[in-house]
């Protein structure tokens, strides 16, 4: 049940085919419940997406790739929309090209390739959520996907959380809903390290 390059595109491809029929909105609402923009939130998802690509070129063992990725300031929604979708590609060609046995630095855990596809779906997906619900758009990602970065990302949620559909858990592990009995989780943490390290 690994997360892998394939899920992290079928990711990407979810969430910019279920933003592109929005791009002549108005991208300066707020997304969601965070403080940027959707514009900004979009950024930061390929800004992500490209810091995991660098940190499995570069593979640091004890600190991020001394780098950030930006849109240009003029970047119309459609722009930034698409430095989403290249920065996930190029994530996920890294995920394809790296061994297994690759690790590099993140503050959840020295991340495998898997981790880092998972991280890229998650905040994908989530993001992308957000920016979704800042257009009054509804996001339906790919349950399956969502099942295994739950599985990656939590694995303690899998049991703890068996039976509830995989985004809502998903989303109520990383904060952002609520669960019938579960109140909404102030705090959380995703293992990015391989699951037996």
């Amino acid at each position: 049940m690994a997360v892998t390059a394939d899920d992290l595109d079928v990711a990407v491809s979810s969430v910019v085919a279920s933003l592109r029929p929005a791009t002549g909105l108005d991208w300066s609402a707020r997304a969601g419940g965070l403080e940027w923009d959707c514009w900004h939130a979009a950024e930061h998802v390929g800004d992500c997406l490209m810091s995991f690509a660098g940190q499995l070129v570069a593979r640091p063992e004890k600190r991020f790739v001394c780098f950030m990725a930006n849109a240009d300031e003029d970047a119309s929604p459609a722009e930034v929309l698409e430095f989403v979708e290249v920065a996930g590609r190029l994530l996920a060609a890294t995920v394809r090209t790296s061994g297994p046995d690759v690790r590099a630095y993140h503050p959840t855990g020295q991340a495998d390739p898997e981790g880092f596809a998972a991280m890229g779906c998650a905040e994908t997906l989530l993001h992308g959520d957000d920016i979704a619900q800042g257009l009054g758009l509804a996001l339906r990602p790919p349950r399956d996907v969502c099942a295994r970065v739950l599985a990656r990302l939590f694995p303690e949620a899998v049991r703890e959380l068996a039976g509830v559909d995989p985004w809502a858990a998903l989303r109520w592990s990383t904060g952002r809903i609520e669960l019938p009995g579960r109140p909404r989780s102030q705090e959380w943490r995703w293992r990015g390290a391989p699951l037996g390290e």
